[in-house]
């Protein structure tokens, strides 16, 4: 009974200490700053991260990095430093689109698009076995007229039998 509770006070503080270790950098300046920093893309246009900007003479890295030091010296809390960045230099700052309003779209509509085709597709090879199965020659031999089924024979003929593989 002694090494059980042992055991169950050792794992208990080897959870806490890992806590620990995992919290000691969360609140460290130089982690949030490369946190949003990848958060955020350079608004010259090179489409990097701003975190990741590295073009020779980027007119709005500098600025931006100075801005985000500063926002995060004053206490600004990081939902609020992207809404700022995002309220001076537009929607087009953030990397990742918020999940509030119109922007949700752009999280649901690739696995809505996903679930389509993968339907459309399901339904297709459904008819298509279907159709073969159905249309087999025995139900064309009434429905066709003479020339057809001679068109069909000689089908069958050249490809070298029922059609089939």
């Amino acid at each position: 009974m002694r090494r059980l509770a042992f055991w169950t006070r050792a794992a208990e503080a080897a959870v806490l200490a890992i806590a620990v270790c995992f919290s000691l950098g969360a609140t460290d300046a130089s982690s949030r700053f490369d946190n949003l920093g990848h958060r955020m893309m350079c608004a010259c246009g090179c489409n990097q991260l701003l975190g990741e900007c590295n073009h020779v003479s980027c007119p709005s890295s500098g600025p931006m990095r100075t801005e985000l030091t500063d926002a995060i010296a004053g206490g600004k809390g990081d939902q609020q430093i992207l809404d700022s960045f995002a309220a001076k230099y537009g929607a087009t700052v953030l990397a990742a689109p918020t999940t509030k309003g119109f922007d949700l779209v752009a999280w649901i509509a690739p696995f809505a698009v996903l679930a389509a085709a993968t339907l459309g597709v399901f339904l297709l090879v459904r008819r298509w076995s279907v159709s073969r199965t159905a249309t087999g020659p025995a139900l064309d031999a009434s429905i066709l007229d003479p020339a057809e089924r001679e068109r069909r024979e000689q089908i069958r003929h050249d490809t070298g039998g029922d059609g089939g593989f």
